[in-house]
């Protein structure tokens, strides 16, 4: 979705906490920002795809689990202070009472053969929801060479130099902030040239 003529009204604080629990009963097992994109954007259309990919560019340089941060973007975006706080109480509150029941169970059935395979095959599964979001975000940026040159040069740093985050982050953010910088035109308009100077006969 890229019109803002499709969005669905703003979401209010019962909106918004839910939105967020589905979020993260839907991600079990991993790739929350997929899951978070579908929701909020394709299901839910409280955002466009861009709208969306500049809260989670905002969410990854913060520090902090990416997710948390994108709930607290997203609440405050639509309901302030008041929406950060229930966003982050729907995305948290009930997965993590979830999340301690499970590692109860976990730990008393860990060692059955089964219990591994079923993991492994979650794991996998979040692998490739977090490939998918990979190529939505492509998909925004596919005609743009700036942004698929920072992006190889990113991930050649990380996958193949296995250079740290921070340094990496702290010198390829401005350098793209500098890029994308809104610029005014310095150039006239036509219709202003074309105006005769009215103190003239």
């Amino acid at each position: 979705m890229t019109d803002a003529e499709e969005l669905a009204p703003p979401p209010g604080l019962r909106e918004l906490f839910v939105g967020m629990l589905q979020v993260a009963l839907s991600a079990f097992g991993g790739g929350l920002s997929a899951w978070s994109q579908r929701i909020v954007v394709e299901q839910r259309r409280w955002m466009t795809n861009e709208q969306f990919l500049t809260g989670l560019t905002v969410a990854r340089l913060f520090p902090g689990p990416n997710q948390i941060n994108m709930a607290v973007y997203i609440g405050t975006s639509f309901r302030g202070l008041k929406g950060a706080l229930v966003a982050l109480a729907g995305i948290l509150l009930v997965p993590f009472s979830l999340l301690m029941l499970l590692g109860v169970g976990y730990f008393s059935l860990h060692e059955l053969p089964g219990v591994d395979r079923v993991l492994a095959g979650v794991v996998a599964a979040a692998a490739g929801m977090a490939l998918s979001m990979g190529f939505k975000i492509l998909d925004q940026y596919w005609k743009d060479p700036v942004a698929l040159l920072l992006a190889a040069l990113v991930f050649a740093a990380l996958a193949g130099l296995h250079l740290r985050l921070v340094p990496v982050v702290l010198v390829s953010a401005p350098l793209a902030m500098a890029w994308y910088w809104p610029r005014a035109t310095a150039a006239a308009s036509p219709a202003s040239a074309a105006t005769p100077d009215r103190g003239k006969p």
